[in-house]
C-alpha cells in the first residue's frame, strides 16, 4: 500500500472546501443589503467598531482606486449570503451610503461624515448625500457615481463546504492582524454551530452575580471578555488535570472544549447552568468584588486575576453543595478558604505575571482541585 503523499493531503483539503468569487460593484453590494439578499447578523454588528479615520481611509482608497481586500460570505441553503469576514469595510461603505441598519431594530443608522486623510484633505467633513445633517459638504453626483461602481472581490464560500472547513476558514480569516479578539471570533463561531447554544451562554453572561464578582474595563467588556471567563468555567470544567499539561494555545483549548459540549449528549445545559448560577451567587454573597483579586496577607487588593478566577471559580463550582453547606454552618467559610488560597505555594508559583496559561493552568488548577475539595 503506497503511503499518501502531500499532493493527495492538498486534494482531499481541497475537495472540503467549495468556493465561488465574484468582483461586484458597491452599488450591487449596497443593493444586495438593501434587499436582505446580503445579511449581518446583529451578534456580529456590534464587532463594527472602526474609528472615524479608519473609515476615512477606506473611502479615501476607493475614491483613489487603490485595491482593498476581498470580502468573504457564507452562502446558505435559500441563497441568502452571511458576511463572514470584510464586515468592518463592508459596514463602513454602507454607513457612509446611509445604508447600514441597526441590524436589532431594523432603522438607519446616521450616515457617516468622514476626515481628512492624507491625499485627501478635501474629505474633512465630506457625506456621501446631500442634506446629511452636520456635513460640511457631500460627494459630487459623479462622485457618487463613481464610488458605486468601484469593485470589491467576494469570495463565496458555498452551501457544499463541509462543516468543520467553514469554521476553520473563519477562524483563519479572523487571526493574525485581526482588530477581533479571541472570544469575538469564538462567538461568531458558536453562532455559526449552534445559535442557542450562544444564546444560552450568553444569558449566564448577564446573570447579575456573575458580572458582580469581576471587575474587568471596559476595553475587556467591549472585547467581550466576560464571555470568555463564561466560555473557560466550562471549558476548564470539563478538562481532566491530564488534559490541561497539554493546553498548547489556550484560546484553541477552549473554543475546542466548548465547541465539544455543543454535541455532548452528558452535556445537561440545565444542570451547568444551576452550578454556575450557584457558584457565583455563593461568591457574590460572601466575597463579592474581590472574589478574583489578590490578597495581600491583609486585604484584598488590585485588578482582577484571571489565574485567580481559573482556580476560584473552578474549585468552589465543583465542589458547591458542600462550599453552601459549610458557608451556611460556619459564615465566612468561603472567604477564609480563598484567602488562604492566596498563601498556597502551588498557587503562588505558578500565577505570577508572564507564565503563559499554559504552564500555569497544569500546575494551578489541580493544586485548587485539591484545595478547594471538600
Amino acid at each position: 500500500m503506497s503511503e499518501r503523499t502531500l499532493q493527495d493531503e492538498i486534494e482531499v483539503a481541497r475537495r472540503t472546501i467549495r468556493s465561488d468569487a465574484l468582483s461586484m460593484s458597491v452599488g450591487e453590494l449596497a443593493n444586495l443589503y438593501r434587499d436582505e439578499e446580503l445579511i449581518i447578523r446583529p451578534e456580529f454588528q456590534r464587532l463594527f467598531r472602526w474609528e472615524l479615520d479608519q473609515k476615512s481611509r477606506l473611502v479615501e482608497s476607493i475614491l483613489l482606486g487603490i485595491p482593498i481586500p476581498s470580502i468573504f460570505v457564507l452562502q446558505r441553503e435559500d441563497g441568502v449570503w452571511e458576511v463572514i469576514d470584510g464586515l468592518q469595510r463592508l459596514s463602513t461603505v454602507l454607513e457612509f451610503m446611509g445604508e447600514l441598519r441597526d441590524e436589532y431594530t431594523g432603522e438607519l443608522k446616521e450616515p457617516s461624515i468622514l476626515s481628512a486623510t492624507q491625499y485627501l484633505e478635501e474629505l474633512e467633513g465630506i457625506a456621501f448625500n446631500e442634506d446629511t445633517p452636520g456635513a460640511r459638504a457631500s460627494l459630487t453626483p459623479g462622485q457618487r457615481i463613481a464610488f458605486k461602481r468601484a469593485k470589491i472581490d467576494v469570495k463565496i464560500l458555498l452551501p457544499e463546504t463541509d462543516e468543520q472547513a467553514k469554521f476553520e476558514l473563519f477562524d483563519r480569516l479572523n487571526t493574525g492582524g485581526s482588530q477581533l479578539s479571541a472570544q469575538e471570533i469564538r462567538n461568531a463561531q458558536l453562532l455559526m454551530r449552534d445559535g442557542s447554544f450562544y444564546a444560552w451562554l450568553e444569558e449566564l453572561r448577564t446573570n447579575k452575580d456573575f458580572q458582580s464578582t469581576i471587575t474587568i474595563t471596559d476595553r475587556l467588556y467591549d472585547e467581550a471578555y466576560d464571555m470568555e471567563l463564561v466560555c473557560r468555567f466550562f471549558a476548564l470544567s470539563r478538562s481532566s488535570n491530564t488534559e490541561l499539561k497539554s493546553i498548547g494555545n489556550i484560546d484553541t483549548f477552549v473554543s475546542s472544549k466548548i465547541f465539544s459540549a455543543i454535541d455532548d449528549p452528558k452535556f445537561s445545559r440545565r444542570a451547568q447552568a444551576r452550578r454556575f448560577n450557584r457558584t457565583f451567587k455563593l461568591l457574590a454573597n460572601t466575597v463579592g468584588e474581590s472574589s478574583f483579586k489578590r490578597h495581600d496577607g491583609t486585604r484584598f487588593l488590585g485588578a482582577f486575576s484571571v489565574s485567580a478566577y481559573e482556580t476560584v471559580a473552578i474549585g468552589i463550582g465543583e465542589n458547591i453543595d458542600a462550599w453552601e453547606a459549610q458557608e451556611e454552618a460556619k459564615p465566612g467559610s468561603v472567604e477564609k478558604q480563598i484567602i488562604a488560597w492566596w498563601k498556597d505555594p502551588d498557587f503562588r508559583s505558578g500565577s505570577g505575571s508572564g507564565i503563559r496559561a499554559s504552564t500555569r493552568l497544569s500546575k494551578t488548577l489541580p493544586a485548587a482541585r485539591r484545595f478547594f475539595r471538600k
